[in-house]
């Protein structure tokens, strides 16, 4: 998609003729319109480059307001319990998982990437609208699973649209340009929530705007999505790396046929990558998704200031994408290490400042703030390993890791909550994070001696 505007790519970088360039004010002139004439094609070339993730935008604008908005409709408008929300949220995911394998595998085998997001945007529309039709838990449960369902169809095509439209040096900056424009709508999402409750609009009124944001989201994509004219960024990277493994084999097998005994890393330990990536997401969902009613009930914040802490909470994930998307080249695997530590510890913040009811709301906020910043170069990092490590046609095992660890958060985090207490899964917390930090650790290969 994006090798179409190497021309204007070109262009941009051609030479200046300036032989008929006079002193004086003539060359201001013509600088001036050499510079307007560059920024005017850079414009076109960043406009080309991302107009498909508009729709994104719109369908993350939508769940972001839902992220917030469905736990405090289920307690505050239908007078359910935090027991409900959890089997809602785990039903959601669990329903999500095979769906997210079986999604990622047609898409692969097909090729037919834009199909399985007009798919995905189209299918939340019609389960959104009939969503707020029934002010029943039961026909809700089913609703919001069939959700979840649609919404994981487009999340291997989205990564391997990144991926294969750019090559391996640049996918942690433009999986940091999509995830930056997408956090944006997220925040836009939370935005409206803030501003439509404060305004008095009902939970109908709600789930039918988010409807009609998807609906937006479906025709976009209609015209701005492509998909990619050719699949081989990804077998590039793998015979790389097997170049570079079969490389270094002969490197050591020389040295030992010197005498040299050899302590050398090889290999990848992908299955440290599966079980960090399990923990960190199970953790993230059993935290978060019951963390809107502690900030209502044990904080006691009306509705309009929980979307506002949230609202703080993506903007630190925004500015976590900013940040990585500015990289050329980073190591992922470092980043991965460092983040899910920085968690670790401002989880123990959060803790001690719960239990200890020292400034509970104001670090709180603060660990908020962070941790969002944190997650930022995380999910960059880890989507860019991902599309690295897991063999091309397998793309769908990472949505079936982040499923299955999200439903068994979300089943988790309430449960934990309402009959142990708040401060009992801020603990049960932190041991989870610094487990994935002990999985991510052994991303570095096991030691062999040759």
């Amino acid at each position: 998609m994006l090798h179409n505007y190497n021309g204007l790519l070109q262009e941009i970088s051609k030479p200046i003729d300036y032989s008929n360039v006079k002193t004086g004010t003539a060359i201001w002139t013509v600088v001036n319109k050499v510079t307007c004439r560059k920024l005017f094609l850079c414009i076109n070339v960043s406009f080309w480059a991302m107009r498909w993730l508009v729709g994104f935008v719109f369908h993350e604008t939508a769940f972001g307001l839902l992220s917030v908005f469905i736990p405090l409709y289920v307690i505050g408008t239908l007078k359910g319990s935090l027991t409900d929300v959890g089997i809602m949220m785990a039903l959601a995911n669990f329903a999500a998982v095979p769906f997210s394998f079986f999604w990622g595998y047609l898409s692969e085998k097909t090729r037919r990437y834009k199909l399985y997001i007009l798919i995905s945007f189209l299918g939340i529309s019609i389960s959104l609208y009939l969503f707020s039709l029934t002010d029943m838990i039961g026909p809700l449960l089913i609703l919001y699973a069939l959700i979840s369902v649609f919404q994981v169809a487009h999340e291997t095509p989205k990564n391997v649209l990144i991926s294969e439209n750019y090559p391996r040096t640049e996918w942690q900056r433009n999986f940091g340009v999509f995830q930056l424009l997408t956090g944006l709508g997220w925040l836009i999402g939370l935005f409206l929530g803030l501003v439509l409750t404060i305004c008095g609009f009902g939970g109908t009124f709600m789930l039918v705007f988010c409807c009609m944001l998807n609906l937006i989201a479906f025709v976009v994509s209609v015209f701005s999505v492509k998909d990619p004219d050719f699949i081989f960024e990804r077998k590039l990277v793998s015979i790389e790396r097997s170049v570079s493994l079969v490389n270094r084999g002969f490197y050591l097998f020389s040295r030992a046929l010197n005498g040299h005994e050899i302590k050398e890393k090889v290999g990848e330990n992908v299955s440290a990558l599966c079980f960090g990536l399990l923990a960190f997401t199970l953790t993230t969902s059993m935290l978060f998704t019951p963390l809107p009613i502690f900030f209502s009930n044990n904080l006691q914040l009306q509705q309009s200031f929980v979307f506002g802490a949230f609202m703080l909470n993506t903007s630190g994930s925004l500015i976590g994408y900013f940040l990585s998307a500015r990289k050329t080249q980073s190591d992922d695997r470092a980043t991965v290490k460092k983040t899910t530590l920085a968690r670790t510890i401002f989880m123990l913040i959060f803790l001690s400042a719960v239990w200890l009811a020292i400034l509970p709301l104001e670090l709180s906020i603060l660990a908020l703030l962070v941790m969002g910043v944190t997650y930022g170069f995380f999910l960059i990092s880890i989507l860019s390993l991902s599309m690295e490590l897991i063999p091309e046609g397998k793309a769908g095992l990472f949505n079936l890791l982040t499923g299955l660890g999200g439903a068994a958060g979300c089943l988790l985090g309430p449960y934990i909550a309402e009959n142990f207490g708040f401060p009992a899964l801020f603990l049960v917390s932190v041991v989870g994070f610094f487990l994935s930090y002990a999985e991510f650790r052994k991303l570095h290969s096991k030691e062999n001696i040759f």
